[in-house]
């Protein structure tokens, strides 16, 4: 299999656990004091660590580390919006879009030498 395909999996993947390790417990544990919060957000965190790594390391070998880093910035927003409209039931807002078009440029300019020669 593709190797920037198996990052970009891994990568979706890892913003997923994330994305619930960050702003999950604001759903879920508001009555909770924030220490229980941040441990089970630790223990969440754990399973993103494990996709990450794995992820950074094969996506190093096909990009490098600036285009990976913007290809991991596309999927946090990719992940969090929907994340925040639908479980967290937060209104949509148009800098969703205004914020992915910049994030459009940004992939643009890393990736224009790969993708244009």
């Amino acid at each position: 299999m593709n190797p920037l395909l198996i990052t970009i999996g891994l990568l979706t993947l890892s913003n997923i656990f994330m994305t619930f390790a960050w702003y999950g417990h604001l759903k879920n544990m508001q009555n909770s004091p924030w220490i229980w919060a941040a441990l089970i957000s630790w223990g969440i965190a754990l399973f993103e660590y494990l996709l990450q790594v794995p992820a950074n390391r094969i996506g190093a070998q096909v990009v490098n580390v600036g285009q990976l880093k913007i290809l991991q910035e596309v999927i946090t927003l990719s992940v969090f919006v929907p994340f925040s409209i639908l479980y967290l039931k937060e209104p949509f807002r148009m800098d969703f879009v205004w914020a992915g078009l910049c994030l459009l440029g940004a992939v643009f300019f890393m990736f224009r030498e790969r993708l244009f020669g």
